[in-house]
């Protein structure tokens, strides 16, 4: 007879299985980095053979994919965005933007990490990153979900406080209070 410990882990490697080979993806294209979203999508490159697919809304999203510098401006809404995404949600930092802000590293209105504001699952390095590189992180992705490691929004939701401490910090005491929507 099988027990419950051993079924939930067959149902959590059947549900990370079917995860895994459907992802839709809201690309937040903020900067350069958009161009290389539709060769990766279009024939060439064909990303949907790895099922990933583009969504429409946040609502139909699975990943969020942030291509390029963040203002602090653009924070707020690319937090709004994420926080009306379902769960499962993913995050991925496209290019060396997201990692510690690129050719702005020096502006006083760019976000340097990325990581500090939003939970992030996988970053692909480069400026810009090739179809190919964005296709191996998608893979990377994939591959940290079928092991069950990609839990950006368990520590999300975990960290809450301290992630809103460093929303407000860069957003301003002027901020009006940043509403949760999934919880």
């Amino acid at each position: 007879m099988i027990n419950d410990k051993n079924s939930q882990k067959i149902v959590d490697i059947i549900q990370n299985f079917a995860r895994k080979h459907s992802l839709f993806v809201l690309a937040y294209g903020t900067g350069c980095g958009a161009i290389e979203i539709p060769p990766t999508m279009t024939s060439r490159y064909d990303a949907e053979r790895f099922g990933i697919r583009g969504a429409a809304t946040p609502r139909q999203a699975d990943v969020l994919l942030i291509t390029g510098y963040l203002t602090t401006k653009t924070v707020k809404r690319v937090i709004r965005v994420y926080e009306q995404m379902q769960d499962p949600k993913y995050v991925i930092g496209f290019g060396s933007c997201t990692i510690n802000g690129g050719m702005y590293w020096d502006s006083y209105n760019t976000i340097k990490v990325l990581d500090r504001y939003l939970p992030v699952d996988i970053y692909i390095n480069g400026c810009m990153p090739r179809p190919e590189a964005v296709i191996e992180g998608f893979i990377k992705l994939q591959k940290k979900i079928m092991e069950g490691r990609a839990e950006g929004a368990k520590h999300y939701k975990e960290n809450l406080e301290w992630y809103r401490a460093n929303q407000k910090k860069v957003l301003g005491p002027t901020t009006p209070h940043i509403q949760e929507y999934n919880w």
